[in-house]
Parts: structure tokens; C-alpha cells; sequence
């Protein structure tokens, strides 16, 4: 596959997407929006289904962390190498591979579980799919500043993330139902549709070539040295090195929080699936005001204020989720949990698209997400143990007061003024 040549400028076509047309007027993102809209409704049904079916099968939370951590470990490795493929092939169509072959290894699982619980087979299947996910992600973030235009990166990350979990509203609650009436496997089924349809959806979204600069594309560098290239650009950019540092933190706390809640809700409080659904979809809600403010904030109060801000509401929700014996008070804190979690990771994510040269993007990501998620698999594995050994509320307490020392020792740090 030919690369583009070093130099060649942005098509005619960027610039006017940084004009006043509104987002829902240009075809190409608005394609690419009900696509990723469509594939995030069938992944929420995953996000409830898989625990789900853990727990169902075996009762135990651990197993439950181990899972996520597996397919956690899975993600960062794929990482590693993610950056080096974008920047190398065509996009849209890895974009396309990435959910038909999700699709494919998704819909396995509802067809093996007809004749009985499976367990090895989602410790199969769920690594690959998060492996390929983590390459989906990263062509993702590279693809939508050529889309919109860099002035518009955070409206259109918040309306992109507003709709994605408008779709979580629904499909945890559609999906503890189904789970509840018919099991989660047929759960599983319905995100290995959603792969298709959203797959259909991106052949129809038209790519401008990628702008040019002085960084030489990836000809015949290796892994080593192209992930090599990302990490030296976060370590020279001081606002890039120190959110790297902060969010590995944060990410370790944090990344089995969705296992620990199902847990609290199901073996502390005694509910069924279709609360489990419930709840996750009104959390969901927390995403959609988090997505749908992040723009109008981050410009009254700058980057800093507001990424701050929100990693402190994320770390004062989790901490109170522990002693909370009511299931809506589980869903607003789950809802203020995710609304900072929203909030802070478009922020994050903006930022680094808008200040990374588009060439770099994807090594730069793919360096990016190594470094925060490397740890996270083995922190979701602790957290679920801890819960299992010593109860969710000194397990959510811990995780949740360290969330807030990250959110002050910002305060030391270049995110203060950014």
C-alpha cells in the first residue's frame, strides 16, 4: 500500500470543515458519528454480558477482574504495535477489519453457549477482541481531525461521546433485560450485530489524505523504534508527560470499577440483571452531560480547571460508592463517576490530537495508551480481589481517595496552567 508523500498539504477540503458549517451537515462525520453510535450501543451490551456470564457460571468476583484484566493486558500490548500500523495503511479500511473480525469472534460465544457454559472461551475470545479494539481506537483518534478540522476536535469528541453513551443508556438497560429473560449470552449477539452494521456504515465515510509536515512518515523503522518515536514526544511535551503519568495512575485504580459495581450491586445488595442494566444505563447519563459540557467548560475554565475538576468528581464517587446500600443512590454515583470520567477523557484526548502532528498521531497514541493502561490490568485484577477479601466499601474507599491525591498532585504540575 502506497504511503502519501512527505509534504503533501491538507486537502481543500479541511479547512472549510473548520468552518461555520455545523457538524451534523457534513456527511462524512455524520456517517462516522452513527457508526461508532451503533457499534458503542452492541459493546454496551458486552460491557453487562461478560461479567454476567462469569458470575453466572462461576459466582466469583475475582474470576470477574481476571477476565477484565486479561483482556485489559490483551489491549496494551496490541498498543504497543497499534501506533505503527496507522500510520502506515489505510484507515477506513483497518477501521472495517477491526469490526468485522469483532463481529465474527463475538458471535461465537451465544453459539458455543447453546451447549453449556464456556468459561475458556471468553478468556479466548475476549483478548483478541480487546487487542483489536485497541487498534480500532487508535485509527479512531487519528481519523477525526481529518474529519472535522483541529478547531473543532472538542465539540465534535464531545458530541461523538455524548451519542456513544446516549447508546449506553439504552443498551445496558435493553441488555439487563435480555440477560435477565433470555441469558447474557444473547447479549453477546446483539454487539456481534452491532460490528456489522457499524462496519456497513464506514464504508461509506470518505477520508481526506492525511496533512503533511517535516516528520518523515514510518517507512522501514521497527516497533521498537516507532513506539520509541511516540514516548520521546510525550517525554519532551511537559502538559503530555505529566498527564501520561497522572492517568496510569488513575487507570490503574479505576479500570475494574465497571466489575466492582456489578458485584456490589448483585452479591451486596442482592439484585437482579435488570437492575445491574439499570444502573449502568442511568451512569451512562453522567457520560452524556460530561460529553455534552466538556466544550462550553474547558472554554470558560481552560484545560487544566476542568480535567482537574472532573478526576476529582470521578475519585469523590468512588469513594462513596462502598457504604451505599440503595440502588439509586448506586446510579448517581455511577452517573457522577462516568460524567467526570467523560469529562476529563475528551479533554485528554482533544488536547493531544490538536498538539501532535497528524504524521505522529498515531505512534503518539498508540505510546500514549501503552504507558496509561500498562498497569490497569493488574489494578482492575487487585481491585476485585480486595472486594472479594475485605467488601466493596474498602475496596471503592482505597481506589477512590488515591483518585482524589492524583487530582491534587496536578495541582503541582504544567496541567495547573494549561
Amino acid at each position: 500500500m502506497k504511503r502519501e508523500k512527505r509534504g503533501a498539504g491538507r486537502p481543500a477540503a479541511v479547512p472549510d470543515r473548520d468552518g461555520p458549517r455545523p457538524l451534523w451537515r457534513q456527511k462524512d462525520f455524520t456517517v462516522f458519528w452513527a457508526a461508532q453510535t451503533l457499534s458503542v450501543l452492541g459493546d454496551s451490551f458486552a460491557l453487562i454480558a461478560l461479567p454476567l456470564l462469569v458470575l453466572e457460571a462461576t459466582g466469583s468476583v475475582a474470576r470477574m477482574g481476571l477476565l477484565t484484566a486479561v483482556g485489559g493486558a490483551a489491549a496494551v500490548l496490541a498498543a504497543v504495535f497499534a501506533g505503527t500500523v496507522v500510520d502506515r495503511v489505510d484507515r477506513r479500511r483497518l477501521l472495517i477489519s477491526c469490526d468485522l473480525v469483532r463481529m465474527a469472534l463475538y458471535g461465537l460465544i451465544p453459539l458455543v453457549w447453546a451447549f453449556g457454559p464456556r468459561i475458556w472461551l471468553l478468556y479466548a475470545v475476549l483478548p483478541v477482541c480487546e487487542a483489536v479494539g485497541m487498534f480500532f481506537a487508535v485509527g479512531y483518534v487519528t481519523v477525526v481531525r481529518g474529519l472535522v478540522g483541529t478547531a473543532r476536535l472538542t465539540e465534535a469528541n464531545g458530541r461523538l461521546n455524548a451519542t456513544a453513551a446516549a447508546a449506553g443508556v439504552l443498551g445496558p438497560l435493553c441488555a439487563g433485560l435480555v440477560a435477565a429473560r433470555t441469558g447474557p449470552a444473547t447479549a453477546v449477539a446483539v454487539d456481534a450485530a452491532s460490528f456489522a452494521v457499524s462496519a456497513a456504515c464506514l464504508r461509506g465515510v470518505r477520508l481526506g489524505a492525511r496533512a503533511g509536515d517535516d516528520t518523515p512518515a514510518p517507512g522501514g523503522s521497527t516497533v521498537r523504534e516507532d513506539l520509541r518515536t511516540g514516548v520521546s514526544f510525550l517525554r519532551r511535551h511537559p502538559l503530555l508527560r505529566a498527564l501520561t503519568l497522572l492517568l496510569f495512575g488513575f487507570s490503574f485504580l479505576t479500570f475494574g470499577l465497571t466489575d466492582l459495581v456489578v458485584y456490589h450491586l448483585k452479591h451486596d445488595l442482592g439484585h437482579g440483571d435488570d437492575t445491574v442494566g439499570t444502573v449502568m444505563a442511568a451512569g451512562a447519563v453522567g457520560t452524556i452531560a460530561g460529553s455534552l459540557l466538556v466544550a462550553r467548560v474547558r472554554r470558560r475554565l481552560g484545560f487544566g480547571p476542568t480535567w482537574i475538576g472532573a478526576v476529582a468528581l470521578c475519585g469523590l464517587a468512588c469513594a462513596a460508592l462502598g457504604p451505599v446500600r440503595t440502588v439509586s443512590g448506586v446510579a448517581v454515583l455511577s452517573a457522577a463517576f462516568l460524567a467526570g470520567a467523560g469529562v476529563a477523557g475528551t479533554c485528554s484526548m482533544s488536547l493531544r490530537q490538536e498538539i501532535t502532528p497528524e504524521p505522529l498521531l498515531g505512534r503518539v497514541t498508540s505510546a500514549y495508551w501503552t504507558l496509561q493502561y500498562s498497569a490497569a490490568p493488574v489494578g482492575a485484577a487487585l481491585l476485585t480481589w480486595a472486594a472479594g477479601q475485605w467488601g466493596t466499601a474498602p475496596a471503592a474507599l482505597t481506589a477512590g481517595s488515591a483518585c482524589v491525591l492524583i487530582a491534587l498532585a496536578a495541582l503541582l504540575t504544567p496541567i495547573r496552567t494549561a
